[in-house]
């Protein structure tokens, strides 16, 4: 048995049936094919999430299972600009539980869904739910990798983007973390800064790891309405040194989450009707 795997689709069912046995923990890439403005190809959101598990998986191939990424995200209020694939909330909450399901079923019992994509935060949080409820001895849990507080701490010392808002879509982060892994496919010359058409207010912000006055209110209309090139956010600012330190504290990040998921306890369900 190789113990050095750790991408589910290069192993053998014996090796996967070996992987569940030692109780690692299935990673599971999700994000989205959308326009990320002038300078980023579509598959932003993709290559970010899904490059932060194979690297997390190199560093404790022991402990992580990571699984094929799902691509295809929610993302209707992008339609207006071209490049975007996307689908139903209701297809891809089911898509997204019977890839759980399916992983459960085999004997996983830590499954964590790690997203790239903004407006599947909230679906991801239900399709975790559904899955615990069907396999009440599994636990299922979503984050982003933004979410990770290396990489809040790793923002805030690197930004030089306007807080709240020069951190949110085809920005300073997400450039930068780009250019970490490939280089060759940014056009630094063709990225604008293009955040003032949201305008930015005290109820109202968006910003991926930024601080406003509080917690905004979630809304979210076409982007169009909102953005005049697909960005938003300050991706002027964005160098490849920047997505070095973001993408190594994004790694750590769901490193060290892993070890902390992977012990959890979880008690049994005690029927109260009785």
């Amino acid at each position: 048995m190789n113990v050095d795997k750790y991408l589910f689709g290069e192993m053998t069912w014996p090796e996967i049936k070996q992987a569940v046995m030692e109780k690692r923990v299935a990673v599971i890439p999700v994000a989205m094919i959308e326009e990320h403005g002038h300078h980023l190809p579509v598959d932003t959101d993709l290559l970010l999430a899904n490059e932060v598990c194979v690297r997390a998986g190199a560093k404790i191939p022991d402990e992580v299972v990571v699984i094929p990424a799902i691509n295809h995200g929610y993302a209707p209020h992008q339609m207006d600009f071209p490049g975007v694939i996307s689908i139903s909330s209701d297809t891809f909450i089911s898509y997204v539980v019977d890839v759980c399901n399916s992983l459960a079923h085999q004997g996983f019992e830590r499954i964590l869904l790690m997203n790239g994509h903004g407006s599947n935060v909230s679906l991801l949080q239900v399709a975790a739910r559904q899955t615990n409820l069907e396999y009440p001895n599994v636990l299922c849990a979503s984050v982003s990798h933004w979410d990770f507080q290396p990489v809040i701490e790793c923002a805030e010392q690197v930004r030089e983007s306007e807080n709240p808002g020069g951190m949110n879509h085809a920005c300073e982060l997400e450039t930068s973390m780009y250019l970490a892994i490939r280089e060759d496919l940014v056009q630094m010359d063709k990225a604008v800064r293009d955040l003032d058409k949201y305008k930015n207010s005290k109820y109202f912000w968006l910003d991926l790891v930024g601080k406003g006055e509080g917690r905004p209110v979630i809304t979210m209309p076409y982007w169009s309405t909102i953005s005049e090139t697909g960005t938003l956010g300050d991706p002027t600012k964005s160098t490849r040194a920047k997505g070095e330190q973001l993408l190594n504290a994004a790694v750590d990040g769901l490193v060290e989450f892993v070890r902390i998921f992977k012990n959890r306890e979880h008690l049994p369900r005690i029927n109260h009707h009785l």
